[in-house]
């Protein structure tokens, strides 16, 4: 039985449009319910970006997950963003101090924490991004002001976002990310030099779960594969991968992560991080 709301009871939130298929509400909730918190997480489908916002600040309203289609808009509307969602251009958190609203993007942290947790860190290390929007955008950026790889490539089908997205990180980073076009040959060469491959595509997500953005006969041992799509759990990319010999990590690592980053930048406290990823694993187990 859920415990009661009461006028003291803190309230966080996601806004985006849709929200109704989003599981934030079941870890957060899941966490604060395991720590004794007096706090609820809910879900608000939002429109009109600005009154919401506004709406925050007036009501008190503790932490926001922003998502799709508001984490560019969002950033006008708040008082001070974090160096690296600035660099990025997008927020997915907002932490309310006493009525000043701060921006941060934990997607890219998210995604590193994870590579980190399993044992896989991209300092010095020749990195494969696949995809140039927004995922990728929030990774990249993160890895190249954060992690330091030695190399980093990013492969995408749009050419001109995938070249203001390189010129982006080589402006405000020390790093000057390779542009790899996404044919065979790019793709070969690209995936034979890189020991770390993100997959930020959604190729290979359900229902399309039969795709993937890589031949298998490219990955092999020595390499680390990430995928963070998270439905399903195993991508034919991270099946492959690891019947190829390859270290892999599944998309849900990302999101437990980015949720878990959240969670502490709203509370200051460590997140449970198991009790958040049981929620999880139940959730796509069924």
């Amino acid at each position: 039985m859920p415990p009661a709301i009461t006028a003291s009871t803190t309230l966080c939130a996601v806004i985006g449009n849709p929200v109704g298929h989003s599981l934030s509400p079941d870890i957060h909730n899941a966490a604060f319910r395991h720590l004794g918190l007096d706090w609820v997480y809910t879900a608000f489908r939002v429109e009109d970006l600005a009154p919401a916002i506004a709406g925050v600040r007036a009501l008190g309203i503790r932490g926001v997950s922003i998502t799709i289609p508001h984490k560019v808009a969002a950033l006008p509307l708040l008082d001070s963003l974090e160096e690296t969602a600035a660099k990025i251009g997008a927020v997915n958190t907002i932490v309310n101090a006493g009525g000043r609203l701060h921006g941060i993007n934990t997607d890219g942290a998210g995604a590193l924490r994870a590579l980190t947790g399993a044992g896989h860190n991209p300092a010095g290390a020749s990195v494969l991004i696949l995809g140039s929007g927004g995922a990728a955008r929030a990774i990249a950026f993160t890895l190249a002001v954060h992690a330091a790889p030695a190399r980093l490539a990013i492969a995408g089908i749009v050419p001109g976002e995938l070249a203001s997205l390189c010129a982006d990180i080589s402006a405000a980073t020390p790093v000057s990310p390779v542009p790899v076009a996404m044919t065979a040959d790019a793709l070969r060469e690209a995936v034979a030099g890189s020991r770390i491959i993100i997959n930020c595509t959604p190729l290979g997500m359900h229902p399309q779960t039969g795709a993937s953005p890589l031949p298998a006969e490219l990955l092999g041992s020595g390499q680390v594969v990430f995928d963070i799509v998270y439905n399903p759990l195993m991508t034919k990319l991270l099946k492959d991968a690891r019947a190829r010999g390859a270290a892999v990590i599944c998309g849900i690592e990302m999101f437990l992560n980015q949720a878990c980053l959240q969670f502490e930048h709203w509370t200051g406290l460590s997140a449970p991080a198991e009790v958040m990823r049981e929620v999880l694993v139940k959730k796509f187990s069924a």
